[in-house]
């Protein structure tokens, strides 16, 4: 069963791609009956099973998928083969893109990114400025605020705090 539509009424091209906002068939989670979400390219881009929901401004495009209970929601964008899935949340302006995934609890929110093969996971929080990309790893409880980048192969965990402007990259 689908729970959504893809309204062909209401569409934005964005970095000329045609996106299509969406509106819940069904009743889930949060989301009621006729409600207007954000945008999406395709019906790949959002699962119709569980509550995955893309909501408000937010754009999700090209091979990106959200699914499980994962939300995306105020301006935020998800592109590229990223994964935005469990009980993740990526909000505010975030990007997630390249083959980046969010899962768990994990939350990115503000202006932040994750980008390339970088990975946030479990309940780690990415806010602010912050950019987490290459191959690195951001779980447990972690923090990345603030105008902080974790690049490489460079690992972030437990309750591990990187904030202001501070650099942690390569096999740190």
């Amino acid at each position: 069963m689908k729970k959504y539509k893809l309204l062909q009424e209401d569409t934005i091209i964005y970095y000329g791609i045609t996106l299509y906002r969406i509106e819940a068939l069904i009743a889930f989670g949060n989301v009621e009956i006729g409600e207007k979400g954000g945008y999406i390219e395709k019906e790949d881009n959002l699962s119709h099973s569980g509550e995955a929901w893309v909501s408000e401004e937010a754009r999700v495009y090209e091979e990106a998928r959200v699914y499980e209970e994962a939300r995306v929601s105020g301006e935020a964008r998800v592109s590229g083969k990223a994964r935005v899935s469990g009980k993740a949340w990526v909000y505010g302006k975030a990007w997630v893109s390249g083959e980046a995934r969010v899962s768990g609890k994990a939350r990115v929110s503000g202006k932040a990114r994750v980008s390339e093969e970088a990975r946030v996971y479990e309940e780690a929080r990415v806010s602010g400025k912050a950019r987490v990309s290459g191959k690195a790893r951001v779980s447990g409880k972690a923090r990345v605020s603030g105008k902080a980048r974790v690049s490489g192969k460079a690992r972030v965990s437990g309750k591990a705090r990187v904030s202001g402007k501070a650099r942690v990259s390569g096999k740190a």
